[in-house]
């Protein structure tokens, strides 16, 4: 069993400053669950270009207002409190956060938990 308090994250290598967001990595790769866990907040006013080719995320909502557009079609999804969207395409996506979002990400496969988006908006496959 394994109990992982986001205070014990804070301050840590595994709380990560990507410029628009910050994430904390509870359950990551080596917790060999076989995906990872993340606590991130998505910085108001912010947008950010992100295109996970080497993973699949879901994303779970619980504070803050924003939007998703996928880029295929342009489409633009509301993303509010309480809301669950998957990454189950590779979606090459825009991530707009008009407030403050706290999202709970996971990630198949998990990360290492050390990973920050290269220039197309990917992490790579393992940081290890």
């Amino acid at each position: 069993m394994k109990v992982v308090k986001l205070e014990d994250v804070l301050g840590t290598e595994h709380d990560v400053d990507g410029g628009n967001w910050v994430s904390r990595r509870l359950i990551m790769k080596k917790d060999q669950m076989g995906y990872s866990v993340n606590d991130t907040i998505i910085k108001a006013g912010t947008e950010t270009h992100i295109w996970y080719k080497n993973h699949l995320e879901s994303v779970y909502c619980i504070e803050g207002e924003g939007e998703v557009v996928t880029l295929s079609d342009n489409k633009v999804w509301p993303i509010t409190k309480d809301t669950l969207y998957a990454l189950d395409e590779h979606d090459e996506h825009l991530l707009r956060a008009k407030t403050d979002m706290r999202m709970i990400c996971v990630f198949n496969p998990p990360l290492s938990g050390k990973e920050v988006h290269d220039e197309n908006g990917v992490y790579p496959v393992d940081e290890d």
